[in-house]
């Protein structure tokens, strides 16, 4: 097995397989394969195996055996693979990166940041681990003591979503380890390379067999209805759509299975009349573009104050006009390909519902002549209220821009939605710029800043944007029961 775990190039599964369980390289059990694409040509890279229920089962298996172990495995050891992890991941930085860009399409800057992020959560999750406590202390009442302990939830379940094939591994894989759980992943089926190169440095840095488990497949279904089925699986982790995440959620109840749901997002981009134009237009091209726009944190509706509007949209729109579209790894380019060709239909659906209601087209870049999934930075102005792109997560490099002149109404419109992930607002008046915070109904807030994902900070969201909070302190606490014991112990 190579450093990333799979020969990258091969047209066919290795040899011992793709199904990583228990610590070998293994067929599917049924011998299935699926094709993985690449999104700028649209060619096959390699077959992988496609993993199925009985996979599913028997990686339950070799999780649950090796829960023990790892449960009493000292935090300090945890911490030194944790570590150990996060060094092989910045010291191989470009292949990892050349990887995502093969699967996933992002331009290769894009990726590079990827790497960087992804590897952050196990140095942060690497120094959490050894602060996990317990808090021993006299009853209130007096007579007995109070002790409190922290335990690990049990074998964890995870799918992960195309758009950060690393990051989103290690969001959820890092805080899980740490806190002594086995982990399942099933990535998506669009970008299973990243995670199998991610297993294979675990590998490396020393993890023991059987505590992370990848079964790349194109049947999830199958897969995940087998684990979120099986009472030994005691947490499961999901990223990806509101409408999945609901599903999901009416599957894990059954078995009352502690759920983190990081869902669908449609944030507000608002630019205040003091605002910063020049740091607004920086802001939001780190807001939107990050990722070609394939992000749930992206900004999905700008909100420009009248008095700045048209500074701000000639500014932003020159930035969107630079932007150089084409295959990732090629030289200058900014933006790749959108993950398939069902992505590109559906912004350009978006695109014309709003150009029907209304809507102008103000800038609209290039882009490559040949295959590929690829569509232009766009932005649009004097978009109204009815157009669907400004009520459904874009998921794409389209920016729609409409104007505002009273705070409270913008708010009132901001909110109009069901999801509340993240926001951002821009202003040099600060008081103002957190009271608007404060009012926006999101999980995640920017004030004069593009980006807001940080490893050291929660991540998540209100309303259907999703439950509980990944990364931060509260990354760990997610995969730790609380225990109680009252112990009756002379004074």
């Amino acid at each position: 097995m190579n450093l990333v775990g799979i020969d990258l190039l091969a047209k066919a599964p290795l040899a011992e397989g793709d199904v990583f369980l228990g610590g070998r390289w293994l067929p599917a059990a049924d011998g299935r394969t699926y094709p993985v694409h690449d999104p700028a040509t649209g060619d096959p890279v390699r077959e992988v195996s496609a993993a199925g229920p009985e996979d599913a089962r028997a990686a339950i298996g070799a999780a649950q055996e090796a829960a023990t172990g790892w449960r009493a495995t000292p935090p300090r050891r945890r911490s030194e693979i944790l570590h150990a992890a996060f060094a092989l991941m910045r010291e191989h930085t470009d292949a990892l990166a050349r990887l995502i860009v093969l699967e996933n399409g992002k331009a290769y800057r894009d990726a590079v940041a990827e790497v960087g992020y992804a590897a952050e959560f196990f140095r942060w999750f690497a120094e959490e681990a050894v602060r996990v406590g317990s808090a021993f202390g006299d009853a209130p009442a007096g007579g007995y003591r109070h002790v409190v302990r922290k335990h690990p939830v049990g074998v964890t379940a995870f799918v992960t979503p195309w758009n950060f094939p690393a990051a989103m591994a290690t969001r959820k894989i890092a805080p899980a380890l740490a806190a002594g759980c086995p982990v399942l992943l099933k990535p998506a089926p669009q970008t299973p390379l990243t995670a199998l190169a991610i297993a294979a440095l675990l590998t490396e840095a020393g993890l023991p067999d059987g505590l992370l488990n990848v079964l790349p497949t194109d049947r999830a279904a199958e897969v995940v209805g087998v684990w979120l089925g099986d009472d030994r699986v005691r947490k499961f982790s999901f990223t990806g759509s509101t409408a999945t995440g609901r599903t999901l959620l009416a599957q894990a109840a059954a078995n009352v299975v502690n759920v983190t749901m990081e869902l669908g997002g449609n944030a507000p981009f608002v630019v205040c009349a003091d605002a910063d134009v020049d740091a607004a237009v920086h802001g939001a091209m780190d807001a939107k573009m990050r990722g070609g726009g394939e992000v749930c944190i992206a900004a999905n509706r700008f909100y420009v104050h009248t008095d700045v509007a048209a500074e701000f949209t000639r500014k932003f729109g020159a930035a969107m006009a630079a932007v150089r579209t084409g295959p990732g790894l090629a030289d200058g380019v900014t933006l790749g390909p959108m993950i398939d060709q069902t992505a590109v239909a559906r912004i350009r659906d978006l695109v014309a519902d709003a150009v029907a209601r209304g809507a102008r087209i103000a800038v609209q870049g290039e882009v490559p002549d040949g295959p590929g999934h690829f569509h232009p930075a766009t932005v649009l102005v004097d978009v109204p209220d009815d157009a669907r792109v400004l009520h459904e997560e874009v998921f794409g490099p389209v920016a729609p821009i409409t104007t505002f002149t009273d705070e409270d109404e913008m708010v009132a419109r901001a909110n109009a939605t069901v999801h509340g992930l993240a926001s951002y607002v821009y202003s040099r008046d600060v008081g103002r710029a957190l009271r608007l915070a404060e009012r926006l109904e999101t999980g995640m807030v920017g004030v004069n800043r593009g980006l807001l994902s940080d490893p050291a900070a929660p991540f998540g969201g209100v309303k259907q944007s999703g439950l509980g909070r990944e990364g931060g302190r509260e990354g760990i606490e997610a995969f730790l029961e609380t225990q109680y014991i009252a112990l009756d112990w002379p004074l």
